[in-house]
């Protein structure tokens, strides 16, 4: 297999699981190396008239488990090592939640804030032709990831209805409500999320009205995580978004956050509280720490400087292999990606289940099915804890990587 086709990354990730399940090259290549990879680059016409070629990325990495599933962000520093990464995260997290899913991830290299509305839906519309052949209710259903949103799967999916020639919801998830999209979708990740904390919380003892937490990153995960955890009784002490963050050692009332973020485009200079850098929110001595923004945010550099109990990670890989290994040497609770934002990957299931029968569900309803999906991945990660006296993120990928490797099995393609 050429080397270029391997993920290593993955490699990395699954490094330690590979030993204690002493697994063969077989095994490890079923794991490292994507199905199949989409690299594409194609025209857009903008407002000036000119023509722009933009790159794009598909990365459809396992479906032993069922038809892929994955985010398309769009974002400048979106490359093809990044897209195999996080399609193979992908992967795991379908498996650590029992979704009859496998993994995929797709993005576009682009700043989109350089672009009108006009062009990204250009853009957008694009993008799907390029990947209709390969994808559909059946095959890989994308969905929103950075940078994307309600707005853009409903272009999406518009242009891969017109190519199919029929309305096709189950196609696209993270749709708008008008276009048959799920109740909660909008704020699942985090309400997942926070499912998963309480349970850790309640394990460790801690009471909401005790409890100080840090939110990096403000986007509509962040935003949201650190909202439900406010009305929960947790004491929301500090927020940040890509330019600056503000802290309150009293707690923050975070509804007057967003509002305050929605009249000026940021959260600094919040009356009462004190502004800080992103850095510095990470640095703070906290019960919880939520990374929600990026990647790579906690590293080797900055790992001994953290002070939290328990770190939920909200955002995709922003813990760093090397500072994983210093946090647990810390006695830090990392609660990893895998489980901790998979809220959004299982309300997508349940909107592509009712677009699949056309029957509807209730807020109420989505959301009791989403705490039952989130603490039974919790309660299945702590027995494989248990069994092989492990970490959580070791539980959790020894947990997926049996799961998809069982199902490869079945269908003959492992001995």
């Amino acid at each position: 297999m050429e080397k270029d086709n391997v993920c290593i990354d993955c490699y990395n990730q699954i490094d330690k699981v590979a030993n204690i399940l002493k697994l063969g090259q077989a095994e490890l290549d079923v794991l490292t190396i994507p199905k199949r990879i989409l690299t594409f680059s194609y025209p857009v016409r903008l407002d000036s008239g000119d023509l722009r070629y933009f790159t794009g990325y598909r990365v459809q990495f396992n479906d032993a488990r069922g038809p892929t599933k994955g985010g398309i962000r769009f974002h400048p520093e979106v490359n093809l090592e990044e897209i195999k990464t996080l399609a193979f995260l992908m992967t795991l997290k379908c498996a650590v939640v029992n979704l009859p899913y496998g993994g995929a991830k797709g993005g576009v290299t682009i700043d989109p804030k350089r672009f009108s509305d006009y062009e990204l839906e250009r853009i957008s519309r694009g993008y799907i032709r390029e990947t209709y052949n390969f994808i559909g209710p059946n095959i890989d259903i994308p969905a929103p990831d950075v940078n994307t949103d309600a707005k853009i799967m409903a272009w999406m999916l518009d242009e891969y209805e017109k190519l199919e020639g029929r309305h096709t919801p189950a196609a696209i998830t993270g749709k708008p409500i008008a276009l048959l999209g799920s109740k909660a979708r909008d704020f699942s990740t985090s309400m997942g999320g926070a499912y998963v904390l309480s349970e850790f919380a309640g394990t460790l003892n801690m009471k909401p009205s005790d409890t100080s937490v840090a939110v990096q990153g403000f986007g509509n995960v962040g935003m949201n995580i650190a909202r439900i955890l406010h009305e929960w009784g947790y004491k929301v002490i500090a927020v940040s978004d890509s330019k600056s963050g503000i802290y309150d050692s009293k707690g923050l009332d975070i509804k007057d956050v967003i509002s305050h973020k929605d009249k000026t485009g940021k959260v600094e200079k919040f009356r009462g509280a004190k502004d800080i850098s992103n850095e510095e929110l990470l640095e703070l001595k906290t019960d919880i720490l939520v990374p929600a923004a990026l990647e790579d945010q906690i590293t080797k550099k900055n790992a001994d400087k953290i002070k939290a109990k328990i770190v939920l990670e909200m955002a995709n890989r922003p813990i760093t292999p090397e500072a994983d290994d210093i946090l647990l040497g810390k006695k830090i609770v990392v609660i990893p990606d895998v489980l901790a934002n998979a809220g959004g990957v299982v309300v997508s299931y349940f909107e592509w289940v009712q677009n699949s029968q056309n029957y509807y569900w209730s807020e109420k309803v989505v959301l009791e099915r989403l705490k039952t999906y989130m603490t039974d991945a919790v309660r299945e990660m702590s027995k494989v804890c248990a069994d092989f006296k492990c970490d959580i993120r070791t539980a959790l990928y020894i947990n997926a990587v049996k799961k998809i490797l069982e199902a490869e099995k079945l269908r003959g393609n492992l001995k």
